[in-house]
This record gives structure tokens, sequence and C-alpha cells, in this order.
């Protein structure tokens, strides 16, 4: 069972005067992730780096940010992994002290910091979320919304043309009975598209 986080979680910590902002948070995939790296360098634009580790979806990615290879992006990943986790970002800024640390002092400075703020986060179990699109009547707009808000379906989009068009996200494991109940209420008016991308928040 995969896990992932509630919400974001931080810890600073110092070493030989410098500073390090470490911070995991919920990320859905690399896009995700390198918009919010980017927001950080915004953020602290006097700080010498900004690493940070990702795991999402399979899908692993480090970025050391100018430290030396292998010193920041990839322990911290490895500090993910081992807690078994996923659809997670981890990113430390550091704040240069002017003293170096060395080769071991950055790998232990790096993962202490994501591993301090893990364990104050809280970790919630990792639901595969679906997509699920289809066509309607207008006069079922309102009854599907409620319905949609019940079996815990979120309104991803909705389009107004001859019918109307609402493309809902859902946990894989809801799928079956939100659509037996929409089914139900609309007595066949309501026209399920192919089911598109399977993925996890």
């Amino acid at each position: 069972m995969a896990l992932t986080l509630a919400a974001p979680a931080r810890h600073e910590l110092v070493v030989k005067k410098s500073r390090f902002l470490g911070c995991v948070e919920p990320c859905a995939d690399r896009a995700a992730a390198l918009a919010r790296v980017a927001a950080l360098r915004a953020e602290h634009p006097g700080a010498a780096h900004v690493c940070w580790a990702l795991l999402a979806g399979g899908h692993s990615a480090a970025n050391d940010d100018g430290e030396p290879g292998g010193t920041a992006g990839r322990p911290m990943l490895d500090v993910l992994r081992h807690q078994g986790l996923d659809g997670v970002l981890a990113t430390a800024v550091r704040y240069w002290g002017g003293v170096k640390l060395g080769a071991g002092g950055l790998v232990r400075a790096y993962t202490d910091c994501i591993a301090q703020a893990l364990l104050t986060a809280e970790k919630i179990e990792r639901v595969p979320q679906m997509e699920l699109g289809c066509e309607l009547p207008y006069e079922l707009e309102g009854r599907l919304r409620r319905l949609a808000e019940q079996h815990g379906a979120q309104l991803l989009d909705v389009a107004h043309a001859a019918r109307v068009s609402m493309r809902f996200s859902l946990p894989v494991t809801g799928r079956a009975a939100f659509t037996a109940a929409v089914d139900e209420v609309a007595q066949g008016r309501v026209a399920w598209a192919r089911e598109s991308s399977i993925a996890s928040p």
C-alpha cells in the first residue's frame, strides 16, 4: 500500500551556519514539482541551492541544483523511498553559511532535514483516481451534481451545448456505485464517455 501526505510538513536545520529549509508535500507529477521548485526559487532569491526529489506515479526524479553530484537530491529521494511514499515532493532550500560541509556532511544534512520533516507529516493511503465523462439532458444536471457530491466525485469540467457534458475525478473503487446511482436516476438518459486516464492524487 503506497502512502502519500495529507499536507505539507517542514523542518529547519542549521549545520555549521548553513540553513537547510526542508519541506515534504503532496505532489501529483513532475510538472507540478517543477512549478513548486520555481516558486521556491522566487521566494528565496538569496538561497545558494534549491534541491529537490520527487516520487510520483512510479516515476522518480532528483536534482542537486549545483551541490556535488549525489549529495542532495538522491539522499532525499532515498528517504521518500524508505518511507514507502508516492505522490510526494521533497525540497530543501540551502542558505550558505560560509563553511564547507564536505560530501558526507551534505548527505547527512539533506537526509536529516527531510527525515525530520516527515516525522511531523500526516501520512495517508494513496487512493488511485480515475476520470469519467458523460453527456446528459439539461434537466438532469442538478441531480448529477448532487449525486457526485454524495459519492465523492469531484467535478472537473462542465460544458453546455445541445446537451450538458460533465467530467469527474473519483476514486477507482467508487466508480461502480456512482455510475449505478446515476443510471438509476437518469433511466438511460446519461451517455457515459469512454474512461480516460487513471491516475493518483
